[in-house]
């Protein structure tokens, strides 16, 4: 059937008359408009991105359904660990959307369900997941040619650059841990500790006798404020303090869920955490040629990854300090600035309740180590001041998640992680932990039972008094 129509008036500008083809079935009642086909193949930029995603959809999830299969037939003889099926499970993204929700309920979901070892499917990546004193023990103690750090970390290389860390070979990558712990040496600390103190005082001078602050926005300011000083420089903290601080917010911001699995995904965070990264780069270009055109020597990081020298003899590059520095920057503020609020907040609850008893302790060890504060003080007379914050982080820990690949087949328990596994193991598991384990030292035919928990219950409460003697918690297991 073929028929003209006139369209309405106001659109005969446009186009006066259509042709709409209609092709009738009478056997199966189908009646086709090729009018609205038409129209919507017209539109190339809405038809070319559905079939293509369609496309890769369909080919992604054939590849991914071959993969498994292949997989659990090369492993038909180990028994592999349970895998995750609660929630919301989709083809292809597996539990992707419950990974960038809320990793940590996921897990916990899992561990609650399967125990100690389960794997996730997440965007075609398996994921295993680990808990308890063995898995602890297998993660921190294995070698990086059986669990490499380098593959788990693959994905922060955009952030601190080629070359940088997890960017470098083995070799590399320990001459530049060095290099980060000497910045970060005793000696290096005790000078820094001064600087920290000025910093501080003059940030708290500026409150008044009272008011409301955002405790994690306010130590997050006063942490960076102590790192340009005693990391970056003295030219940072006095010249570019503003302009480092909103560089580092967007290398901050290119850190995103989806960075795991896609850390060049086309996305305006990458884009910005690129362009800040070579921002920086110039940044403390400049600085080191000012430093070394007047021969000047500063007491800071800059200075000691400026100085350095590889095994090879050669010297650190700009873009490598740069990535040093912002290395440096990832390690510290974050998890500096995560601790004290929760330290803080941990404390101020306890007030609340009504026990003013920790602080009062608190405020009496920090009056008897005196007014002038060194290292060694903070180190060695302020007890209560360190379990306080152990505790925050044994209950709040700023990484949620330790990561590494297998390399090889790994037997932990009655399972087998296969190679190319990425194993995650959350300290907020491990430090929650209450159950009574059953720990058995076989000497000669015979057997001895040692039960012992981890933590105290409720270990959900916040008692830095775990820490200390005569408890010591802590020093039940290496790994707990």
């Amino acid at each position: 059937d073929c028929r003209s129509s006139q369209r309405n008036p106001a659109n005969r500008s446009a186009r006066k008359t259509s042709i709409m083809f209609a092709l009738d079935f009478e056997k199966i009642g189908l009646r086709l408009d090729l009018q609205s086909v038409l129209s919507a193949a017209r539109d190339w930029r809405f038809v070319v991105p559905c079939a293509a995603s369609g496309a890769v959809a369909v080919a992604a999830g054939v590849w991914l359904s071959w993969k498994d299969a292949r997989f659990v037939a090369q492993y038909k003889e180990g028994k592999l660990p349970p895998v995750y099926n609660q929630g919301l499970i989709l083809p292809v993204l597996g539990a992707g959307l419950q990974f960038l929700w809320d990793p940590l309920a996921m897990g916990a979901r899992g561990h609650k369900k399967y125990g100690d070892v389960f794997t996730v499917y997440v965007f075609g990546k398996r994921l295993t997941f680990v808990s308890g004193v063995e898995a602890q023990e297998l993660v921190f103690k294995s070698r990086d040619e059986d669990l490499s750090q380098q593959e788990a970390y693959a994905f922060s290389v955009p952030l601190f650059g080629e070359g940088v860390v997890y960017g470098a070979d083995p070799e590399r990558r320990a001459e530049q841990i060095k290099l980060v712990t000497k910045s970060l040496h005793t000696n290096a600390l005790s000078n820094y500790v001064p600087m920290m103190i000025d910093e501080a005082e003059k940030y708290f001078a500026k409150w008044g006798a009272e008011g409301t602050v955002d405790i994690y926005k306010a130590l997050s300011e006063l942490i960076i404020l102590t790192a340009s000083r005693c990391l970056m420089g003295r030219e940072v903290r006095e010249e570019l303090y503003e302009e480092v601080a909103k560089l580092y917010a967007l290398l901050d911001q290119g850190c995103q869920p989806i960075s795991f699995f896609a850390p060049n995904f086309p996305i305006p965070a990458h884009w910005n955490r690129d362009r800040a990264r070579e921002s920086m780069i110039k940044v403390f270009q400049k600085i080191m040629d000012r430093r070394r055109q007047s021969n000047r020597v500063e007491n800071d990081a800059l200075q000691t990854f400026m100085d350095a020298k590889f095994n090879d003899g050669s010297s650190p590059s700009a873009a490598i300090v740069t990535g040093l520095m912002i290395c440096l920057l990832f390690a510290g503020q974050h998890t500096s600035s995560v601790t004290a609020s929760w330290t803080g907040l941990f404390m101020f609850d306890e007030v609340r309740r009504g026990n003013k008893k920790l602080l009062d302790e608190l405020l009496a060890e920090q009056k008897a180590a005196g007014a002038n504060l060194d290292y060694n003080t903070i180190r060695h007379d302020m007890p209560l001041l360190h379990a306080s914050v152990s505790e925050a982080l044994r209950l709040r820990p700023p990484l949620i998640f330790l990561m590494r690949t297998a390399m090889t087949d790994l037997q932990i328990k009655d399972v087998v992680i296969p190679r190319t596994d990425t194993i995650f193991l959350s300290p907020v598991y491990s430090g929650l932990r209450e159950e009574v384990r059953n720990d058995f030292l076989i000497l000669n035919t015979c057997c001895a039972q040692i039960r012992f928990q981890i933590f105290s219950k409720p270990t959900e409460a916040y008692d830095p008094y775990r820490f200390l003697a005569p408890r010591n918690e802590h020093e039940k297991h290496t790994h707990g």
